[in-house]
């Protein structure tokens, strides 16, 4: 039995031509600056979102970490929404690296509004945190891939300049933005000081992640990346891969915005599922569970059958469908799991 691993858009495999690209790359010392890869992949994103400059790092987690460690000062407040990936899943980050004070504010599909914003500013005096950061993530991953809307986005954006806040996006799935609205990655990022996107979500490319921002910035994030442990020799290798991956994987994502779609159509039908369909706008389902079940069970029972998925909390099941997951094996999929209960 062939195993449907619909776990993340994370697990995918480089394909022969993407692995001939990296076998083929060159090389040199980024470091020194010398890798004639890695310095055509940050100038081809940098062109491709319309920002000054860009910085190839290992992963979104660094690529977010660093970008709010160069931005900020100990003691000031990051304002963040509950559900988002800096405050759930990079290891208490921004207190850890960079001394910030979080503001964990609750929505209901990941968007911060510009009033939510504004109400939570604090009053400038001697016993307060200052608020100064704003992030958002889009598409928003806990929330099930919903796309922020971008005109609430430059809302926000006038409120920070209002205030003088710095406005940071966590864009690591802002390509399936782009491929399901049809909106220029450029035009999506423009109200953000600084992004961060990955490859290796959607893109398949099997490492890294990119910051945005201007030339100053990018410069100031590169010493806070040596300062991570995060600078790399003949990276190049790995830059390839990347590169491949955004010239020739971007325009198949829709393919993953239909197939969610349809594994979410046909997995709703069970009682055991309830999904919200009007959040699955991109590539991720997510399943809240009905009556007693308990996600890790589900999991097993899921796992038997060879349909691989994670637990998303103690009652919740996330499914991510990926170029290496067609059509054919999403109905699969739904076959599968519908005979887990006949």
């Amino acid at each position: 039995m062939k195993i449907i691993d619909l776990r993340s858009d994370t697990i995918t495999r480089p394909d022969t031509k993407m692995r001939q690209a990296i076998a083929n790359a060159e090389v040199g010392d980024d470091v020194f600056g010398d890798d004639p890869t890695v310095n055509e992949l940050e100038k081809y994103v940098a062109e491709l979102f319309d920002k000054e400059a860009s910085l190839f790092v290992s992963s979104g987690t660094l690529g977010n970490q660093v970008a709010l460690k160069t931005h900020s000062q100990p003691g000031w407040e990051i304002i963040c929404e509950r559900e988002c990936h800096i405050v759930n899943y990079e290891v208490s980050g921004p207190a850890v690296h960079s001394g910030l004070m979080i503001n964990l504010l609750t929505t209901d599909r990941g968007m911060i509004t510009a009033e939510m914003v504004r109400n939570n500013i604090r009053q400038i005096n001697i016993h307060c945190p200052r608020t100064k950061i704003v992030t958002l993530e889009n598409t928003h991953n806990r929330h099930g891939g919903t796309i922020l809307p971008q005109d609430e986005i430059l809302r926000v954006r006038d409120v920070c300049d209002e205030y003088k806040l710095i406005f940071h996006l966590d864009g690591a799935r802002i390509w399936n933005v782009h491929a399901a609205t049809g909106i220029s990655l450029a035009e999506l990022v423009k109200p953000f000081d600084s992004i961060s996107v990955c490859l290796s979500k959607g893109l398949g490319a099997p490492i890294g992640s990119m910051i945005l921002g201007s030339t100053e910035f990018i410069e100031k994030c590169r010493r806070t990346r040596k300062l991570f442990g995060g600078a790399m020799r003949q990276v190049g290798i790995i830059a390839a891969g990347g590169l491949y991956a955004i010239k020739n994987n971007i325009n198949r994502l829709s393919q993953d915005h239909k197939n969610a779609k349809l594994l979410a159509e046909g997995i709703s039908e069970l009682q055991m599922f309830d999904i919200d369909l009007t959040r699955v706008e991109t590539n991720i389902v997510v399943a809240d569970l009905t009556g007693d079940l308990q996600s890790e069970s589900v999991i097993e029972q899921l796992s038997e059958v060879g349909v691989l998925a994670i637990p998303f909390g103690p009652r919740r099941v996330r499914f991510v469908t990926h170029l290496d997951v067609t059509r054919e094996e999403c109905l699969e999929a739904i076959d599968r799991i519908h005979g887990i209960v006949r």
